[in-house]
């Protein structure tokens, strides 16, 4: 099989209907995590949103909103009529996360609170955004 021509099943994604994570989350996560673990190497084509959507029994907009998402994110770029493509090796978002620290410290440092205070309040919204896992 052609990198460029790809079938749904390539991508070796499995949804959980029983999962509490949404099935477009589910998607988008496992693309993006088999792009950061070099699974999808850059420049890889990825199906069509409802050639996916077929094979994961998905409706096309499920799909479609993963594609977005992962193209927000940095992981995938949409290239019109010619397909989506994996456009970075996976560090895309571990740059973009530590840009988002940086900015979090220092803002944090301009409204004056100490070090203490500026890594509490990062654990309470990771709490909230994760769950209570350590």
């Amino acid at each position: 099989m052609s990198p460029h021509a790809p079938t749904p099943a390539a991508l070796g994604l499995t949804i959980d209907p029983e999962s509490a994570v949404a099935p477009f989350e589910q998607v988008r996560t496992q693309i993006a995590d088999r792009a950061r673990d070099g699974g999808l190497p850059v420049g890889y084509r990825l199906p069509t949103v409802r050639g996916l959507a077929e094979d994961l029994g998905l409706a096309p907009n499920t799909v479609a909103k993963a594609y977005r998402a992962l193209e927000t994110d940095g992981v995938i770029e949409t290239r019109g009529r010619n397909g989506s493509f994996i456009a970075a090796a996976g560090d895309a978002a571990d740059k973009e996360g530590a840009a988002a620290a940086e900015a979090y410290a220092r803002r944090a440092r301009r409204l004056g609170l100490d070090h203490r205070a500026a890594l509490a309040a990062v654990q309470d919204a990771l709490r909230a955004a994760y769950g209570d896992r350590p």
